[in-house]
């Protein structure tokens, strides 16, 4: 192991950022040149090689009654809480804002230490690293007989259920994520969608077609050739990077196939811009992508796509405004029961409802002739018309549910679960309970028509909710009897 880390105290978070950096650069550091010594010197010894990550750590004693109008940034009792830190340069700016909140509300100093949590060799390796299988082979020993490996046992979502049991004389957490599940979703991200995860944005659109993302390319690549708008660069799959100002590419190389859901993100300074995902259809990948991105913690999430009109006075076209959602997803069902309610968050639809007026030019009552709001349910059988109708149009209509898809209350639920601020505007693409299908040739002016529109509703609203303080964004409805101080 490492030389021991002594525990230091601070009362500056940035100071505390720059030490928890300097410990996990060292642990893990130690832990990549081990194994390069050990694979250059085809190693075969009793040795094993151990390396824990940072940790940090607050006391508070007193009941004394703090500003509670924030979400975050306070503990709920006095106590010890604490929790394991991985990638502080990623995280740097949430950190340290995580960390002035608390001394200021609290008035108290944080320690910085080595945790008890090994870390996995594989989440030791730098972002792009390539490991030659030979030199993995000059090993003798099997790898997990010298090296920690990743531990599904402690990677769990616990802390984020709410069912998380602190055992007598431990800390309580102090963070919604462990840092060996942050680690393990960020290597997810990076595998799913092509993009490195420093290239993340906090405010993220998420779509269940290409049309979406081809226009967002497009409009992402004028911007960037006109100057960028105030966007200083755009990112596409292949960490291909396009910078304000320039017509084409300057770093990157485009994968030879798009990946399982690739993201393109329009970058502004402090991770301030917005990223789009392409998450294909269906609840479990909409649960997917939303579990590794919530550790990232967006400052929100919406979703834009495609759905089915429910109700005979809608039009192809029209808008749906998701304010409650019937959840047949099923994938979150063990996570976050059935019966717990999924509220709307003022602040989303609020912007995304004037974004609507702003790009339609219409307002008040002439609004509701193209958007509705009300119930979206979620299905996690994309041929429910080919089955008995009976029982699934009843609970829709009992519902009172004006729209149909796959993703919509599988992201609104995870946001909720994940404390992320989510919404959902969504457009009409067919109704199938009247019969009113999409006609050969008019889905392809269909989607020209309604997806530039949309899109440019979407980006709108991100803007709007860009503008907004944060401590007006999230939420406390989203926070539960016994809150983690971070975000």
């Amino acid at each position: 192991m490492p030389e021991p880390f002594g525990r230091q105290s601070f009362d500056n978070p940035k100071k505390a950022v720059a030490a928890l950096q300097a410990l996990y650069d060292r642990n893990t550091k130690f832990l990549r040149d081990s194994f390069a010594a050990l694979a250059a010197a085809g190693g075969d010894n009793s040795k094993r090689y151990r390396a824990f990550y940072p940790e940090i750590g607050v006391t508070t004693n007193s009941f004394t009654q703090i500003d509670s109008r924030q979400a975050y940034g306070h503990m709920p009792t006095p106590g010890h809480f604490s929790t394991t830190i991985t990638q502080p340069g990623l995280f740097e700016s949430y950190l340290v804002e995580q960390l002035r909140l608390i001394m200021r509300n609290h008035g108290v100093a944080v320690t910085v230490s080595e945790s008890t949590t090994p870390i996995p060799l594989h989440f030791a390796f730098l972002e792009g690293t390539h490991v030659d299988g030979s030199a993995a082979e000059r090993i003798k020993r099997p790898i997990r007989d010298l090296f920690d490996v990743p531990d599904l046992d402690g990677t769990d979502d616990q802390i984020a259920n709410g069912t998380f049991e602190v055992a007598f004389g431990e800390p309580r957490p102090l963070a919604p994520f462990t840092a060996q599940r942050i680690d393990y979703s960020l290597h997810r991200l990076s595998h799913y969608t092509a993009t490195t995860p420093q290239h993340f944005q906090n405010f993220v659109l998420f779509t269940n077609y290409q049309f979406y993302i081809d226009e967002f390319v497009a409009r992402a690549r004028d911007l960037m050739a006109s100057g960028g708008g105030g966007y200083s660069e755009f990112v596409e799959p292949g960490n291909v990077v396009t910078k304000g100002g320039q017509s084409a590419p300057s770093e990157g190389v485009a994968p030879p196939r798009l990946p399982q859901m690739p993201a393109y993100h329009l970058k502004k300074p402090n991770h301030g811009g917005i990223t789009m995902v392409n998450i294909g259809v269906g609840p479990s990948n909409a649960k997917t992508i939303t579990d590794h991105i919530a550790v990232l913690r967006p400052h929100a999430w919406v979703m834009l796509g495609h759905c089915a009109g429910l109700r005979n006075t809608q039009a192809l076209g029209d808008y749906v405004l998701a304010h409650a959602y019937v959840r047949e997803d099923h994938v979150l069902d063990d996570d976050l029961p059935v019966w717990v309610p999924i509220p709307p968050l003022a602040e989303i639809q609020v912007a995304l409802q004037e974004a609507v007026a702003e790009v339609t030019g219409l307002s008040g009552y002439d609004l509701k002739r193209i958007m509705r709001t009300g119930t979206v349910a979620t299905i996690d059988n994309r041929n429910w018309e080919l089955r008995d109708q009976r029982g699934p149009v009843q609970r829709l209509s009992q519902s009172r549910a004006i729209a149909l898809d796959m993703e919509s209350a599988t992201i609104a639920a995870n946001g909720f679960r994940f404390r992320v601020p989510y919404g959902t505007l969504l457009c009409v693409s067919d109704k199938p309970l009247h019969g009113e299908l999409k006609l050969p040739g008019m889905a392809t002016e269909f989607y020209k028509r309604q997806v530039a529109q949309h899109l440019t509703i979407g980006i709108r609203a991100m803007e709007k909710l860009a503008e907004m303080p944060m401590e007006r964004l999230h939420s406390r409805k989203l926070r539960s009897f016994s809150e983690t101080a971070f975000q």
